[in-house]
């Protein structure tokens, strides 16, 4: 019997679930957004675009990314809960429709030597299941093959009772494949005696070089007055038992001195109260103390490969583990490829997918083993990419900060291929992005501004990018932005010869780079740029060179006392209130007894992580209440310290506040680009790119002759490059040498000469594949780089 036809030609109605369509942002005030409402749709990909400082950040990292962690933070039990930070809500009126947001961001991966590219992905753990399986000869489960499991062996009694009690006398086993001497780390440290003491004295003489044990002090006693050896003899001279009992000897409980203390060997001493810890936490003298003394050498019984000898025996058509997590992943995912083995093919399946990932991210070129702290920004970020590539998660939130950081424009195709298989698994993908190229393919975009700082925090422009293209704000306009190859190149004043360079992948590379102009190094990432200019430059050139790595220095420290231009400011504020410069420092005299200065209470709650609240007697000015009665035109301390560079450029200019030091120092700043930083905003907040500039900026005023910059253009808006090209152009006209490594068009068509390695990367790169002017780079059109420049100057 046939169905009659339906006459209802309605629609179903819309289910109520599919209405939430969209992450709804109303009234936010994090950092300098200024009551930012916007509309996120969701399973799209938005862009965020604006100038640096425009808070970009602050919308999408500590608005959106921060509540949606909060929230799930809230998920967890009290217990749970107790060991994790009391994250505060961002300040914003309404946040509706968050789902789980994964942040993939530039923060380097942590530093734990054990830490690796196989680890930090599945890729060890399918490694080792497959070696236990197929490995000849067997040597124990998938454990045996990894280098973070060590090998433990006991022994004992237990009672069994069967009928009647009886002890029985069993043995336990575990195989780990941690190498024993070096615990998986791949090498070895030792100490250095020669930095430890001055044996050609004795230890009353002052023998002793180590911080904190010289001078007669209680560390220094302790050793004196022990009694295992005379004080008054030089150390060279001590019998092999006294050598012992001053280097090595165990703790031992005695009376020295009148006063019962624990006696131990200068070497475990120091281990455990200087090597053990964080090196960037230490005092700066300890860390020098710490460089010099503590020398790394290979392991000597693994190789450097952090693995047993029994996990290293069991092969695989003759490769062993180590040797495959040595390979290159791309030349390793072939090796893979070549296994045929019924009944691990689902294993073989997953570790091929996870492979190929990292060959289509642009990272075929790293090895499982490299470690992970060795890792740039860039490369951390497409790593954690990879993790979240296989994940069977959809209706995700995942966020990302300039994805395209260290990415030659060949690799950027590669890199929105992946944002949007990410989003057409049916996630929100958001993006912190100033590349047009990933502008461009953006269903929707965000433009902050109009400008940075104070000046930016408002929404300029939301819709298509077509939209953007003909709206009037500052990204519309520099969109299609194209620099023009110059009509003229300097002359060389000379140059630096590197002969025979063959550090990293580079292969016994002969290069002379042009000194006195504009020389701008590219090359696919992985090609050994960096290995180039960085291991090959040599260092009594009086070579500034500026990267983008962490400053070292505490949460105290900020743009104002990283530059020295706190000096200035102090000593004018003094003068005229005729009182001393230290009031003027909240590391010193004038700081808030209550906090020291540091404008916040950090509460250590033991177990759980600690938390940081506003100091409540200084209100976070990190001043007593007594110095802030000092004015300098008008201001106290803390309002300057609060003021924008651009701000206290005008403030220093003139009037009462001239101070002609401060402001050469503060041009610097605004010459790079970081007009928008506040003076008092602490380090530990920057990006890599505005810390980078920031190191420029300190260094401008040096001798140096050569000045060697690693993709200055990261983090900067299209609108700012040309700021920064005259700025490079500004040190070659005073008689610099500029060495830039670059993917950014704009700086390679602005050069002088360009020298382009490739022509891949890792054993495919590492040679050298032109060099010359742009005009010829263009014209020849042979190298990867030298297709993508003629197609942006639109040769």
């Amino acid at each position: 019997m046939s169905k009659a036809p339906r006459t209802d030609t309605q629609p179903p109605a819309p289910h109520a679930a599919d209405s939430h369509d969209v992450i709804r942002v109303h009234g936010a005030r994090v950092n300098n957004l200024k009551d930012v409402s916007v509309e996120i749709p969701k399973r799209r990909l938005t862009v965020f675009t604006g100038v640096s400082g425009s808070g970009k950040s602050s919308l999408v990292f500590g608005t959106v990314a921060a509540e949606s962690q909060r929230l799930i933070n809230e998920t967890y039990s009290a217990f749970v809960q107790g060991f994790m930070p009391t994250l505060a809500r961002p300040e914003v009126d309404v946040l509706d429709g968050l789902t789980t947001a994964i942040i993939v961001d530039q923060q380097r991966m942590g530093a734990d030597p054990r830490s690796t590219v196989g680890t930090a992905t599945d890729a060890n753990a399918m490694l080792r299941i497959l070696f236990s399986r197929l490995g000849k000869p067997y040597v124990g489960p998938p454990g045996a093959f990894a280098f973070n499991v060590p090998s433990v062996s006991a022994s004992g009694a237990i009672k069994v009772e069967r009928g009647a009690k009886k002890a029985e006398k069993v043995t336990f086993n575990k195989v780990g494949g941690m190498c024993p001497r070096c615990e998986g780390r791949g090498s070895v440290s030792d100490l250095d005696l020669a930095q430890l003491y001055d044996d050609s004295k004795s230890i009353n003489e002052g023998a002793f070089t180590i911080p904190g044990f010289t001078g007669g002090g209680w560390n220094s006693r302790l050793y004196a007055e022990s009694g295992f050896f005379d004080p008054d003899k030089p150390i060279r001279t001590f019998t092999k038992r006294q050598l012992h009992d001053l280097l090595h000897r165990e703790p031992t409980r005695m009376k020295i001195a009148g006063i019962n203390m624990t006696y131990e060997g200068l070497i475990p001493r120091i281990q455990k109260s200087m090597l053990s810890k964080d090196k960037e936490a230490m005092q700066p003298h300890i860390r020098a103390f710490v460089e010099r003394a503590v020398t790394f050498a290979t392991c000597p019984d693994c190789d450097g490969t952090r693995l047993a000898a029994h996990a290293r025996s069991s092969k695989i058509k003759k490769l062993s583990i180590a040797d495959a997590c040595h390979m290159e992943i791309r030349d390793l995912a072939e090796w893979v490829r070549g296994i045929e083995e019924r009944p691990v093919a689902p294993l073989l399946t997953a570790l091929q997918q996870t492979l190929d990932s990292f060959v289509e991210i642009g990272l075929g070129y790293l090895s499982l083993d490299r470690p992970a702290g060795t890792l740039s920004g860039g490369e951390a970020q497409r790593v954690k990419m990879i993790r979240h590539l296989g994940s069977s998660l959809t209706d995700v939130t995942y966020v990302f900060d300039e994805p395209t950081a260290g990415l030659h424009p060949h690799d950027i195709q590669r890199m929105n291929d992946l944002l949007r298989r990410l989003r057409d698994k049916g996630n929100t993908v958001l993006v912190v992005e100033h590349k047009p190229e990933v502008i461009e393919i953006a269903d929707h975009v965000v433009d902050l501004g109009p400008g940075a700082g104070t000046g930016g925090g408002t929404v300029c422009f939301e819709g298509t990018v077509d939209g953007l293209r003909g709206s009037d704000t500052v990204t519309g306009r520099h969109l299609d932005d194209r620099s023009s190859l110059k009509d003229a190149v300097r002359e060389p004043t000379g140059v630096l010869e590197i002969r025979g360079a063959a550090v990293n992948n580079l292969q016994d590379v002969d290069v002379d780079i042009p000194l006195g102009v504009l020389t701008v190094i590219t090359g696919v990432a992985g090609s050994g740029k960096s290995s180039l200019v960085h291991g090959s430059v040599p260092a009594d050139l009086g070579v500034v060179s500026v990267d983008q790595s962490p400053i070292r220095g505490s949460r105290r420290s900020n743009p104002a006392t990283y530059t020295g231009l706190l000096d200035p400011i102090r000593k004018a504020f003094a003068k005229v209130n005729g009182v001393k410069p230290a009031l003027f420092s909240a590391n010193s005299e004038g700081a808030c007894p209550t906090c020291n200065g540091a404008g916040v209470l950090y509460t250590d709650l033991g177990m759980m992580a600690g938390v940081a609240s506003t100091c409540e007697d200084c209100e976070g000015k990190r001043f007593d209440a007594s110095v802030l009665e000092y004015r300098l035109g008008g201001r106290d301390i803390s309002e300057v310290l609060a003021m924008s560079v651009a701000g206290a450029l005008e403030f220093f200019a003139e009037g009462e506040a001239r101070n002609p030091a401060a402001h050469k120092v503060l041009q610097r700043l605004a010459d790079v680009g970081l007009g928008y930083l506040t003076l008092g905003q602490p380090l530990t907040t920057l990006s890599g790119g505005e810390r980078q500039r920031l190191k420029l900026a300190t260094h401008m005023g040096e001798k140096g002759g050569v000045y060697v910059l690693d993709e200055p253009t990261a983090g900067l808006h299209l609108a700012d490059v040309e700021q920064l090209l005259g700025l490079l152009d500004g040190l070659v006209d005073a008689g610099k040498s500029v060495i830039v490594v670059e993917h950014h068009q704009a700086v390679m068509a602005h050069a002088d000469w360009i020298i382009d390695l490739g022509p891949g990367a890792g054993h495919d790169g590492g040679r050298i594949v032109f060099e010359g002017t742009p005009a010829d780079l263009v014209a020849d059109r042979a190298t990867l780089t030298g297709r993508h420049l003629a197609s942006y100057v639109g040769a």
